[in-house]
């Protein structure tokens, strides 16, 4: 069985060597600012920390003023770390305004922090329905053709009235079977839909008949059609 072979990444190898000379920079300066023992090396976690968590918001979440916010705070202290170890400061008598900094970073790092891993994501809002698209072509309804009859009209012959009591004998007609529903596209429902629901969220209250028809360009029969089906 062969055994696997150790590859070494250079990059992995160059990240490994900047993030230790970031935190011997950071070391240093927190021990000349006056923060020693345990406290001088407990600086450099905590920027290197709060630059992942805001990396991490960035890549998870999306672009944010939050996320950049604290990521650009992190960044600026890491270099600015690095470039006051490289003999522009004189680290045995370090500025009173940079021992300030040095002591106020932890409050700082924890309310950055606390703000990136408590903070909601920004939801995007649904997009509403377009409103500059025209009016969905409805099928027009095809009407009966009328009979055509050749040659003069008969004369209708004389019809006797029956008696009054015959009239109670005749049976009582049937009512006429209501008329057929109007075909309504499913694509016209579900644009139905969406213009009611539209106009629900902005006013609080349901579309009408009337206000439907405008927002559809539906004749008066069809309107109703589609608001039967909304109901």
């Amino acid at each position: 069985m062969a055994r696997p072979t150790l590859r070494v990444d250079a990059v992995l190898v160059q990240a490994v060597i900047a993030g230790a000379l970031s935190f011997a920079h950071l070391h240093d300066l927190a021990a000349a600012a006056g923060q020693d023992g345990w406290k001088a090396w407990a600086y450099p976690v905590s920027v290197d920390l709060l630059l992942v968590a805001a990396w991490r918001r960035l890549r998870t979440d999306g672009p944010s003023r939050l996320a950049w916010c604290w990521f650009l705070i992190a960044l600026v202290a890491s270099l600015g770390a690095n470039v006051a170890t490289a003999g522009l400061l004189d680290l045995g008598d370090v500025p009173a305004w940079l021992r300030i900094l040095v002591a106020a970073w932890p409050a700082l790092a924890f309310m950055g922090g606390t703000l990136l891993a408590h903070t909601p994501a920004r939801q995007e809002p649904d997009a509403p329905a377009p409103r500059g698209a025209g009016p969905v072509p409805v099928p027009e309804p095809i009407a009966d053709e009328p009979a055509t009859v050749s040659g003069p009209d008969p004369v209708p012959e004389p019809v006797e009235v029956p008696a009054l009591e015959e009239a109670r004998a005749l049976p009582t007609p049937a009512p006429s079977p209501a008329s057929p529903p109007v075909p309504v596209p499913a694509a016209l429902v579900d644009h139905a839909r969406k213009v009611a629901a539209d106009h629900e969220q902005r006013t609080g209250a349901r579309i009408d008949t009337d206000t439907l028809r405008a927002r559809l360009g539906v004749p008066p029969h069809l309107a109703d059609a589609i608001a039967a089906q909304l109901i």
